[in-house]
């Protein structure tokens, strides 16, 4: 038998010759970001796209009830820009590939572009209709804020943000290039934002129901807070971790002056951040607070990136919401509580809150859609005569009413950088109510939309009593 190698014969007998890439074959792609995250009827929007195709489609879209697509173009212009080293700290600049000024007929709300490419393949070989795809989003605000609707839901896109790790990082290092956590993100690069996950089944729910609700986002509690005057009732979402100190200086005015505030949300204002290139940046070092350029700069710890509950900025998110990340944690997630109900417990049923929902002291609702889940805000708690009362030490106010818990704890990972983590503490989600002017709830848990997406009847029947109560 000769002494061939294997693989040296092929069918018919010729030798396997070395596969031929066509060296004019390139990778198909199409990414791109709007120009601003926050626009009004009127405005120039303006959507900034890199793609390796000769050109590419645009598409719209209101997202709510149901998709609206408001707006597309076929074969615009395309072309490769470039990607800065620094794109993820400091934004892609580049130049716009779209602009027009945005129709008055325009509903508030949130918007989805899509961008679509398609070619042939390659000239010679790797032929065949490849098609890429991606896009952004912005938010639309009301032309006349108010007329439309008493109730405003400012969207968690600081947090979108802080989440994004395209160019490489995000403020976190679990999905950072090299494991390494970024202290700066721009707005100013392509990103998928998480409205899906939490926002949108409480949108879709609210616009079945009839409820009408206008649009902001996080950098608008921020720049333009006149914006607040015109609503009864503020809300927020899901996960709305990521809150300037403006933001909390102006919406805690709001609540002063009699408005309403309803935190639908959890881990909600956890991290402190700053503004950066007029609003195009957000800047946070969390737990490597001591590199923050403020850090021992004498009357600037009350700005420094860190917890809002860490003792040298010392104003806990509790003084807003009434609840705290610190006296929290997961709740079937980050190996927390995964055996976990995902529903809560209830206290004091006699409450407006629990109006028309038939529950009892000591029942359990929202565990079918895990309504408490991932990320969960509470409040250190003593017991009296069977019901939880917060002691007010860790900054939740004296008027604080606790209306629903469910256990959470911290996972170690989060907490031992912490010089001031009580190692080993579990906590608890925390549903309750405040009144210091106006009147804020909080259901301390980012998960409370899944049981409007659920159809689950007690957290709908909550959620009508808060909007029809707050909202009016």
């Amino acid at each position: 038998m000769l002494g061939l190698a294997a693989g040296a014969i092929t069918g018919g007998g010729r030798a396997a010759a070395p596969a031929v890439i066509d060296p004019e074959v390139r990778p198909l792609f199409v990414e791109g970001y709007a120009g601003q995250v926050s626009y009004a009827p009127g405005d120039e929007l303006t959507l900034h796209v890199s793609t390796s195709a000769a050109n590419f489609e645009v598409e719209i879209a209101r997202v709510g009830a149901k998709r609206d697509i408001v707006w597309t173009a076929r074969a615009v212009a395309g072309r490769e820009q470039p990607v800065p080293e620094n794109a993820s700290s400091h934004g892609c600049q580049w130049a716009a590939s779209v602009a027009f000024k945005i129709p008055v007929e325009w509903r508030t709300g949130y918007y989805q572009v899509t961008l679509r490419a398609a070619d042939r393949g390659g000239k010679f070989t790797q032929r065949g209709r490849r098609t890429a795809e991606g896009g952004g989003y912005f938010v639309l605000r009301a032309a006349r804020p108010g007329q439309g609707a008493k109730i405003l839901l400012q969207l968690a896109t600081n947090t979108y943000n802080a989440y994004n790790n395209w160019g490489g990082s995000s403020l976190y290092a679990f999905h950072g290039r090299g494991g390494n956590q970024g202290h700066r993100v721009s707005i100013e690069r392509p990103t998928a934002g998480q409205f899906d996950r939490w926002e949108q089944p409480f949108v879709e729910w609210a616009e079945r129901q009839g409820v009408a609700l206008e649009y902001a986002a996080n950098s608008d509690l921020e720049s333009r807070p006149e914006l607040l005057t015109a609503y009864r009732l503020v809300l927020s979402v899901g996960h709305d971790e990521y809150w300037s100190a403006l933001m909390r200086d102006h919406l805690e005015q709001y609540i002063g002056k009699g408005g309403n505030v309803a935190f639908f949300s959890g881990n909600t204002c956890c991290w402190q951040v700053r503004s950066e290139a007029d609003g195009k940046a957000l800047t946070c070092w969390k737990q490597n607070f001591q590199q923050d350029p403020v850090y021992g700069a004498r009357g600037s710890q009350a700005t420094l990136t860190s917890l809002w509950s860490h003792y040298l900025v010392a104003r806990p998110e509790n003084t807003l919401t009434g609840v705290g990340f610190l006296w929290g944690g997961y709740h079937r997630s980050h190996g927390q509580f995964m055996d976990g109900s995902g529903a809560f417990t209830v206290h004091r049923p006699e409450h407006w809150l629990y109006a028309g929902t038939g529950l009892k002291k000591d029942d359990v609702f929202g565990g079918k859609d895990t309504i408490v889940g991932y990320e969960c805000d509470g409040c250190e708690l003593t017991w009296k005569d069977g019901l939880p009362m917060p002691t007010g030490r860790d900054g939740t106010p004296d008027t604080f009413t606790v209306l629903g818990t469910a256990p959470a704890r911290w996972h170690p990972d989060d907490s031992e950088w912490y010089e001031r983590w009580e190692n080993g503490r579990s906590g608890h989600a925390v549903m309750g109510v405040y009144t210091r002017g106006g009147t804020v709830f909080t259901c301390g848990s980012t998960d409370w939309s899944h049981g409007l997406r659920g159809g689950d009847k007690a957290v709908e029947q909550i959620t009508r009593n808060i909007l029809e109560r707050l909202g009016r």
